[in-house]
């Protein structure tokens, strides 16, 4: 099992489904976590909102630079961040208008980007290294697949590209930068869109869960600029 020591980690997006998921599996390794949380809701299946080694931050907008940076800037010493806030939309091309496109860039990739600048910022002042993990898409990496649905495409593959543009960047510092690419997640919210598709084929949450701690602890010696496939059997 991996082992972060009470290490301070952010987890964007981390009342969500995936999120929920990856804050067990860095609280079970002995993480501090701090989660950001956008949608209200999602406070009512947060399976950790009464761990006092969970800190939840609502409201906050992930694509604006100067929130961002005040999150950030407030937190202790941090040895990782993990960014798994985002969204999903679909559309044919000549159906998706230009605000759809931008929308989908400052959800997925604008958030990265920003969270990212300041959690190595935040990393480096701590000054023992650390660890970046993204979450981009299969569409992102196998752009064909990206049919239907070309700005979510899109935006997954800069987070795919910033991710290991960054690992070279940062390699001399020690702070490994990685990033995951699932195919189809087994949540909830999935099965209820899908409800005749082969589930048991989906990738399970626990799996990407502590595919991801693994990357964000020390544990992970060596790895890093990858775009890790998760794709389980689809």
């Amino acid at each position: 099992m991996v082992a972060f020591s009470g290490a301070h980690v952010v987890v964007t997006g981390g009342t969500g489904a995936l999120g929920n998921a990856v804050v067990g599996a860095l609280r079970q390794a002995g993480a501090i976590c701090h989660v950001t949380n956008m949608h209200a809701h999602e406070l009512d299946h947060f399976a950790h909102k009464n761990d006092s080694g969970v800190q939840v931050t609502s409201g906050l907008n992930l694509s604006d630079e100067v929130a961002v940076t005040a999150f950030y800037a407030s937190l202790p010493p941090l040895w990782a961040s993990v960014h798994i806030a985002g969204g999903f939309a679909m559309s044919p091309i000549a159906e998706t208008s230009g605000a759809d496109f931008e929308a989908q860039l400052h959800t997925n990739a604008l958030s990265c980007f920003l969270c990212s600048r300041e959690a190595i910022k935040a990393i480096r002042a701590a000054g023992k290294g650390g660890r970046l993990v993204n979450v981009a898409a299969r569409p992102g990496i196998e752009p064909r697949l990206g049919a239907g649905m070309v700005a979510y495409a899109a935006s997954k593959a800069a987070v795919a590209t910033m991710t290991q543009a960054m690992a070279e960047e940062l390699a001399s510092e020690q702070i490994w930068v990685n990033a995951v690419a699932p195919s189809i997640l087994d949540t909830p919210a999935n099965r209820a869109a899908m409800p005749d598709a082969p589930h048991h084929l989906w990738v399970a949450l626990p799996a990407i869960a502590e595919l991801i701690a693994f990357l964000a602890s020390p544990d992970n010696g060596a790895t890093r600029g990858a775009v890790i496939p998760v794709y389980a059997g689809v």
